[in-house]
C-alpha cells in the first residue's frame, strides 16, 4: 500500500486550474515518487514522476521563470 503525502497545492491565475503536488511513498518497493494532479473543472490530470524526471521538469521550469523576471525589468 502507498503513502500519500500532500506538498503543497494553489490555483494558476489565469484558467483557474488547481495544482496539487503529492509524494507517494511505496511501502513495498520503497520507491518515492511525485504526484502531480492537475484539476480543470470536472477534469483530472495526473503525472506520476520519478525524481530525477522531477529534477528536469523543475530545472526547464526555473530556466523558463528566470527568462520572463529579465523581460519584466
Amino acid at each position: 500500500m502507498a503513502q500519500i503525502r500532500e506538498l503543497t497545492r494553489f490555483k494558476v491565475p489565469l484558467g483557474s486550474q488547481e495544482i496539487e503536488l503529492q509524494q507517494i511513498d511505496h511501502a513495498e518497493g520503497g520507491m518515492s515518487l511525485l504526484r502531480v494532479r492537475i484539476r480543470e473543472g470536472k477534469r483530472f490530470t495526473i503525472f506520476d514522476i520519478d525524481p530525477a524526471t522531477a529534477q528536469l521538469w523543475a530545472d526547464a521550469m526555473q530556466d523558463w521563470a528566470k527568462t520572463q523576471q529579465t523581460h519584466d525589468k
